[in-house]
């Protein structure tokens, strides 16, 4: 078998097992679910018998118990069975009944025997006898509450989650990874650093503390340099807006549930929270009457936006409902579709790369409902894979034929961070329908009204997102550009204060983010303090360096450099922020 369908086979044939195992240790009457296999392991949902109950300290019994049960070394029967003989089979179960109704009444079913004492309703396949299961590492990890088929409204259950893997070499890399990740959880460093903080009484919507809040001026400085660079014009427009302009642009059809809505006694007065800026661009641009000569009009916009989710979905800033979405919007001819997307995928290219980021792309096509001219659409998707081509080579793209929207073909920017895991991040989306629905025009050179297209574009995705994704990537330890204070200044004793004072100012006036502990604490103690906010540099002054103009450095990482002169420092500085460095320097030319 292929890798991927050996692993289907084998984690999902273990879900039995702990089925087995749950049965023989809890008595007959617990009520078994479903047990899919999942990334890197599997699951099973249960319900127990009245007063029982699986606890963390449960576990491993439960693993010592399928250990058991693999050593019997049973044979695996599957059956084929009427849709009455498996109601009659499950009569005890109601879960199982209740999939079994589903089924159409003529319809076979397979069912799966693990010896003579277990059955379970399943389509397979599966191993031919446990003993195929016994050279695999599994361990259980979790336990959790889940709802029968999600639904809140229906039975609360115990949830036993397990990893699962060929052997326990690739078992314990996937812990180690799941371990380094834990250290990595952007919500742990956020609080650590005092970067953002998250209050029940507004579910996904961040406070942004002052460290943090620096920290995400700092990459929006970065992002807006880039866009003036480009040729983009920034526009801010508002955050809540009537109905009529949500039904024109299609979103109260299409998005009324994401929407945050304020009812209102009249149906003409009902307003939104906007969950897309592109209504906001479009209306700038109606502002005046619009020529060729204007296109291609580029618009950048970093507006709040609200979209409401469901309390189980928010994590982090991962899944928020309150966000800035680094948004462009550009209305386009049709002939300048290809070099303006051919921009954006630079823009992209030259962002990822100043966080050592890689990235690949996927190409969405014409679905089955499109909008518009098909020809148009045929345009289009032959320059988009056009430019794909010429930056990743054939075949270095994926392409989903039919996944576009219904209003224009779409792609999608992928990036993998240093984990290796993969985030959907930037997307590049042609829209033929928008400009259609707001009666968009521009004059054409032959005088002509002709509708202009419209691109959708984040990098980001959103400011929040990426910070969490890079919070996690660096550790918390960020290129210096981007730190929330670049420099932390320790007087060593009251009467270098002045000395300090004076750095500090030269700091600021040369745009750094300076902190300064005047206290008069032991100096050891202020240099801890500033090492736990992970500050890249960390200036130490006294007798020495007050007279000779000259700053001690403990760099991030233990690295320490002595008398280095303060121009050469601030130099230093000034360079890592200009190139938007990754790396510290830690020498001095």
């Amino acid at each position: 078998m292929e890798q991927e369908e050996f692993l289907q086979v084998y984690r999902h044939s273990l879900s039995h097992i702990l089925a087995k195992a749950v049965i023989e240790i809890y008595g007959k009457d617990v009520q078994y679910a479903i047990g899919p296999q999942i990334e890197d392991g599997f699951y099973y949902d249960f319900v127990l018998p009245e007063g029982k109950s699986i606890q963390e300290s449960d576990l491993k019994g439960i693993e010592n118990k399928m250990h058991e049960i693999l050593k019997r070394k049973e044979n695996w029967t599957r059956k084929e069975v009427s849709r009455q003989e498996a109601l009659d089979i499950f009569k005890n179960q109601k879960f199982k009944t209740e999939l079994i109704e589903d089924f159409p009444a003529d319809e076979k079913i397979s069912i799966y025997y693990t010896g003579d004492d277990y059955v379970d309703l399943c389509r397979g396949p599966h191993v031919e006898n446990s003993q195929e299961l016994m050279s695999s590492a599994f361990e259980l990890r979790s336990v959790s509450g889940s709802y029968w088929r999600g639904d809140e409204h229906k039975d609360s259950m115990t949830r036993v989650y397990a990893y699962a893997f060929p052997d326990k070499a690739q078992l314990k890399a996937h812990k180690d990874l799941i371990r380094e990740a834990k250290e990595r959880d952007h919500k742990v460093i956020g609080k650590q650093l005092e970067l953002f903080h998250f209050e029940p009484s507004a579910p996904g919507m961040a406070y942004w503390l002052p460290r943090g809040w620096k920290m995400y001026n700092a990459l929006l400085d970065f992002w807006r340099n880039i866009h003036d660079e480009h040729g983009y014009q920034e526009v801010s427009g508002p955050v809540l807006s009537k109905k009529e302009l949500w039904v024109t642009s299609g979103h109260w059809a299409h998005y009324q549930d994401g929407m945050f809505i304020l009812p209102a006694e009249d149906d003409a007065d009902v307003m939104a929270l906007k969950p897309m800026n592109c209504p906001n661009a479009i209306k700038v641009y109606q502002t005046k009457s619009r020529s060729y000569k204007d296109l291609p009009l580029r618009y950048n916009q970093v507006d709040v936006i609200h979209r409401k989710e469901k309390s189980g979905e928010l994590n982090g800033l991962f899944r928020v409902q309150e966000f800035r979405q680094d948004d462009a919007h550009t209305l386009v001819t049709e002939d300048q579709i290809a070099p303006e997307i051919a921009d954006i995928m630079k823009i992209a290219d030259e962002i990822y790369s100043t966080f050592g980021l890689t990235y690949g792309a996927e190409l969405s096509t014409r679905p089955a409902d499109f909008m518009g001219d098909i020809n148009s659409w045929n345009k289009a998707e032959e320059d988009l894979k056009k430019i794909l081509v010429n930056q990743y080579g054939e075949g270095g793209f994926e392409v989903n034929e039919g996944d576009g929207a219904f209003y224009g073909p779409k792609i999608d920017l992928k990036m993998k961070d240093a984990l290796g895991r993969e985030w959907q991040m930037g997307t590049i989306q042609l829209d033929f329908q928008l400009p259609l629905n707001f009666d968009m025009k521009y004059t054409a050179a032959d005088g002509t009204q002709k509708q202009p297209v419209m691109i959708h574009r984040a990098i980001f995705g959103s400011f929040e997102r990426f910070i969490g994704i890079i919070t996690e990537n660096f550790k918390g330890e960020f290129p210096f550009w981007m730190c929330p204070y670049q420099i932390g200044i320790v007087p060593i004793r009251a009467e270098h204060n002045e000395y300090a004072k004076h750095v500090a100012d030269l700091c600021r006036k040369n745009g750094l983010r300076v902190e300064a502990n005047y206290d008069d604490d032991n100096m050891k103690t202020k240099i801890k303090a500033f090492k736990n906010y992970k500050d890249p540099y960390i200036l130490v002054l006294g007798d020495k360096e007050a007279e000779e103009h000259t700053v001690s450095i403990n760099i991030r990482g233990n690295k320490q450099l002595n008398g280095v002169p303060l121009d050469k420092f601030l130099d230093m500085c000034d360079q890592m922020n200009e190139e938007h460095s990754l790396e510290i320097l830690d020498t001095v030319d």
